[in-house]
């Protein structure tokens, strides 16, 4: 699974914003595997429509502590990629180590689905049957007993 992302933000008392995409690859997308869904270590942020966070609002006041987390999820193997958008909280050092710490968190738990769906082998087997040794004792008698008599 290839995963790409990118954080933007204005200049100013504006929120970034990430957006990444996720692309399952082919072979996986041919195991049909399920989705995983993790908690990721994003903070769901007060007022998330609001593209801006003045100083001392919301997560920029010192009581802030984040609530609840963004959950994120893989891509469905039937559709096979998936993007999506996340307002991140305000921060004036402009680094976010959670994002990647999320989609490692993400990928490690989307390749152990994978390497246990590509572990259960394909099977190909055929098989046949054909009438009994008992029932065939019994037509064989009633033929042979038919035939002695229109020999008669």
């Amino acid at each position: 699974m290839r995963i790409n992302w990118k954080i933007v933000k204005q200049r100013g008392n504006y929120r970034p914003s990430l957006r990444y995409k996720l692309t399952l690859e082919e072979y996986e997308r041919e195991l049909a595997a399920h989705s995983v869904k993790i908690q990721s270590f994003l903070p769901c942020l007060g007022n998330p429509h609001q593209s801006f966070c003045l100083p001392g609002t919301f997560e920029r006041s010192a009581e802030w502590q984040p609530v609840d987390y963004h959950w994120i999820t893989t891509p469905s193997f039937k559709e096979g990629w998936l993007e999506n958008y996340i307002r991140l909280p305000f921060r004036e050092s402009g680094k976010y180590p959670e994002v990647e710490q999320s989609f490692i968190l993400l990928r490690e738990q989307h390749e152990q689905v994978i390497k246990a769906a590509y572990g259960w082998e394909p099977i190909d087997c055929t098989g046949e049957l054909d009438t009994s040794n008992d029932t065939k004792e019994v037509i064989a008698a009633a033929l042979t007993a038919q035939k002695m008599i229109a020999f008669a």
